[in-house]
C-alpha cells in the first residue's frame, strides 16, 4: 500500500483562523499547508502580516506549501502584474513555497489562438518574477465549459515552450480533472494535487460547480480513489490536499472527524 502525503487547504475551514487552521492540520498528523487570499475576515485579507503567518507554521511545524491565488493570471496587464508581484512578495515572506495561478473563468478568452498567445504571455512575464523571489507557479486548469484554460495538456505544451519546467507545475484538481474530461495526467510536471469530492446523485457534470465539493466518501461520483492510484503509481510525489467548496463542509461541528472520515476511506483504497 502506498501511503498519501496528505495536505490541507484553508478552504476546508475557512472560518477558522489561521493559527486554529494550522492546529486542525497538526491534530491529524499533517505537515503541509495551503493559505487562501479570498477569504474574508481572515489572513491574508484581514491584513495579517506575512512573518506572523511564517511564525506560526513554524511553531506548528508545518509546511505552506502555497497561496492560492493568483486570479485570472491569464489576463496580463498592469493589475495583474502589481497583484502578481504582491502575492509572491507575501509569499516569500510568509514562507509559502509556491503561488497557485487560476485562469479567467468568465467565458471569455477562450478562443483557439487568443487563449494560447494570452496563458505564453502571462507565463512569460511571470517567470523572471517568480524566478527571483524562488517561488514556484502553480498553474491550475479549471474543468468548466466557460474557462480559458481547461486543459492541463495546453499548459504542460506553453511551459514546455518556454523551458520553463523549473518554474512551473501543474495542479491536478481531481474535481476539474473530471470535469475537463482529458486523460494525461503529466504526473512528472504536476506539483500539488487538490482533492474533493461530489456525492449530490442529482447534478449532472455539466452542472456540477464548487458549491457541489464534498469531502471525498463512499459516495464519491468523480472516482478520488482511482485518480489518486493512477498519480502515485505514475511516479507523483507531492501532497494531495483538501479543497472541498460546500457549505455544507464548512458547516461541520467537528471537521477534525470529517476529515479523519475521508482521510481513512482514500488512504484503504490507495
Amino acid at each position: 500500500m502506498t501511503s498519501i502525503r496528505f495536505a490541507l487547504n484553508h478552504m476546508t475551514a475557512p472560518s477558522l483562523a489561521i493559527d486554529d487552521f494550522f492546529a486542525l492540520a497538526r491534530s491529524l498528523g499533517i505537515d503541509a499547508v495551503e493559505i487562501r487570499n479570498d477569504l474574508s475576515g481572515n489572513a491574508i485579507l484581514d491584513g495579517t502580516k506575512p512573518e506572523l503567518i511564517r511564525q506560526a507554521a513554524s511553531r506548528h511545524g508545518l509546511t505552506i506549501i502555497s497561496i492560492n491565488a493568483l486570479q485570472r493570471f491569464n489576463e496580463w496587464n498592469a493589475t495583474r502584474a502589481a497583484e502578481a508581484q504582491e502575492l509572491i512578495d507575501y509569499a516569500g515572506a510568509s514562507g509559502a513555497k509556491a503561488l497557485v495561478l487560476v485562469p479567467k473563468n468568465d467565458g471569455t478568452g477562450c478562443a483557439d489562438g487568443e487563449r494560447q498567445a494570452n496563458l505564453r504571455q502571462s507565463l512569460a512575464a511571470l517567470k523572471p518574477m517568480l524566478e527571483e523571489a524562488g517561488i514556484l507557479g502553480l498553474v491550475e486548469p479549471l474543468g468548466f465549459e466557460i474557462c480559458s484554460l481547461r486543459s492541463k495538456t495546453g499548459a504542460a505544451d506553453a511551459i514546455s515552450e518556454l523551458g520553463a519546467e523549473s518554474t512551473f507545475r501543474l495542479v491536478h484538481d481531481t474535481f476539474h480533472h473530471h470535469l475537463a474530461g482529458e486523460a494525461p495526467t503529466f504526473p512528472q510536471l504536476t506539483g500539488l494535487v487538490h482533492i474533493s469530492g461530489v456525492s449530490d446523485p442529482s447534478v449532472s457534470v455539466a452542472d456540477m460547480r464548487d458549491s457541489h465539493r464534498v469531502l471525498v466518501d463512499g459516495d464519491d461520483r468523480i472516482d478520488n480513489a482511482r485518480q489518486i492510484r493512477a498519480l502515485l503509481l505514475e511516479g507523483y510525489k507531492g501532497a494531495f490536499s483538501f479543497e472541498p467548496f460546500a457549505a455544507e463542509v464548512h458547516a461541520v461541528k467537528d471537521p477534525a472527524g470529517a476529515l479523519r472520515a475521508s482521510m481513512d476511506y482514500l488512504s484503504a483504497r490507495v
